[in-house]
């Protein structure tokens, strides 16, 4: 029988919302537990998305998606750069091709200055193709905000995930909710949350479970919103195809959102897309599809032309959680004293956590959540090594005090054995190759993999080996323990032959 584990708050899913509240909670000396039903963080919408932050003039004026977007958006500079996360202020456009949306262009304007987005203005042709000039010739127009800009967002997750581990939280993968439930058995209020683990014992829950909240909403009373998931088809080209715009290029917004834009990447590639399909039945399906993706390839060349779609290195789809509501639902649950929710986190969900996580942390704090300052005190930055980021001086000093990092590993991507033997000894340890990739960078170019993955196993393997000879715990040193991805994702497997010998 699992044992109860007891936590002052407990945040349900580690997305970029449930870290950017838990990394706001470092300062204060409480006991946290960050849970998601998957094996690492950042497994849903955070990994999947348009990798933009957005500059605030879309949401409608007073909501708090126009509020939150914008402040979050100033927020990520030094975030960023405390985190040792790429981050680029390349500003974004929206075309317009007729009268008709250069009239939309004016609509969005007010919205941006009513909403204090900063510097936004309308180009005319002429500046617009001067600054811009890989946009088609067609355009007349566009709305400029040079406070958009690009990330990598799951790196930034984890980043804040890791953080926080570092400094006293708690991190608890494959850890699904089932059940939450007033303990009737304790005058001191407590909730007890059943999972795989064992059951969980809190004061204080926070639920930021994305396209699974009015579900989990739904274990304590009927929800007053529901999730909408959307899947969002994607193409990500190769570095080759990175260059053809400089700016995050968006068509005008319709019903749907903001439709699909051409954006480089901070690796350097050029990302095109999403689509949106409202998904009915499988709400994590995560498949793409010939016809979305040749809308995609229609829809894209209307804003630039030319992109060779054969350089595409990989498709992808993510479902973002749109609801019902018309504004993010960031408040204690009603009637529920102490369960506090950040539900229908759609766009401009990333843009907006670092802001999300602030708000959730003073909601607390106006409801006498006992929140006392550590006395110890805390280190909110994380170093991280980026070797092909460094100048060549930069890399033969490092090379000298560690021969590791001159050992590349992934040549697509530059990745050196020191930064995946730095990925390996995470404060959340990675069991996959893709948790791998997300940490580290490697299998991102394109041989996806091909050429850098059996060494990554290998490098995988020693760790967990290592592991469990020091410590005599997980992880397991078996082959049969690597993963792909997800639970399930087995890279190797017994063959029965073996197994019928052995008994």
């Amino acid at each position: 029988m699992n044992p109860v584990i007891t936590s002052d708050i407990v945040i349900v899913g580690a997305g970029v919302v449930g870290t950017s509240i838990a990394y706001s909670l470092i300062p204060y000396d409480v006991r946290v537990l960050l849970l998601d039903k998957n094996n690492d963080v950042a497994m849903g919408a955070t990994r999947a998305n348009s990798a933009i932050i957005h500059a605030g003039y879309d949401p409608k004026p007073g909501t708090l998606m126009a509020k939150l977007n914008v402040e979050g958006n100033a927020l990520y500079e030094k975030l960023c750069h405390d985190l040792s996360v790429p981050f680029r202020r390349c500003g974004s456009l929206v075309l317009a091709f007729s009268d008709t949306e250069r009239a939309l262009l004016e609509e969005l304007l007010d919205r941006g200055i009513k909403n204090h987005v900063p510097d936004i203005r309308i180009l005319d042709k002429d500046e617009l193709h001067r600054i811009e000039p890989g946009v088609s010739a067609d355009a007349v127009s566009a709305l400029y905000a040079p406070s958009a800009g690009i990330i990598n967002p799951w790196e930034f997750c984890l980043a804040q995930a890791e953080v926080f581990v570092r400094n006293g939280g708690t991190f608890l993968p494959n850890c699904e909710v089932t059940g939450i439930r007033k303990d009737t058995s304790d005058p001191d209020r407590f909730y007890l949350l059943d999972t795989p683990s064992g059951t969980i014992r809190a004061r204080t829950v926070i639920l930021a479970c994305g396209i699974r909240s009015d579900i989990v909403h739904g274990f304590l009373s009927t929800p007053d919103f529901s999730i909408v998931p959307t899947r969002g088809e994607y193409y990500l080209l190769d570095k080759s195809e990175g260059s053809r715009v400089s700016h995050v290029v968006f068509q005008c917004p319709n019903a749907s959102g903001k439709g699909v834009l051409v954006a480089p990447t901070v690796h350097g590639n050029l990302i095109c897309g999403p689509t949106s399909e409202v998904l009915k039945e499988d709400i994590e399906d995560t498949s793409t599809t010939s016809a979305k993706l040749s809308e995609i390839k229609e829809k894209a060349a209307r804003s630039v032309g030319n992109i060779s779609w054969r350089d595409n290195v990989r498709n992808f789809s993510g479902i973002r959680a749109n609801s019902t509501s018309d504004d993010f639902i960031l408040r204690e649950v009603p009637d529920q004293e102490g369960i506090f929710e950040a539900a229908g986190i759609k766009s401009p969900g990333l843009a907006s956590s670092p802001a999300i996580g602030l708000y959730m942390l003073n909601l607390l704090k106006e409801k006498g959540i006992p929140l006392p300052e550590k006395k110890g005190g805390y280190d909110s930055t994380r170093k991280k090594i980026h070797f092909r980021d460094m100048t060549n001086e930069e890399r033969a000093e490092l090379v000298k005090k560690d021969p590791s990092y001159g050992r590349i590993v992934c040549r697509c991507e530059g990745v050196t054995e020191g930064e995946i033997r730095d990925a390996l000894l995470s404060p959340i340890p990675p069991v996959s190759l893709d948790a791998v990739k997300r940490r580290a960078g490697t299998g991102m170019g394109r041989c996806q993999g091909g050429f850098c993955g059996p060494r990554i196993v290998e490098m995988m393997l020693d760790r967990n080996k290592n592991t469990a000879e020091t410590s005599g715990t997980l992880p397991d040193p078996s082959p049969l323990s690597i993963l792909q991805d997800g639970n399930g994702s087995n890279l190797f497997f017994e063959r029965e032959a073996e197994k019928e010998v052995e008994s």
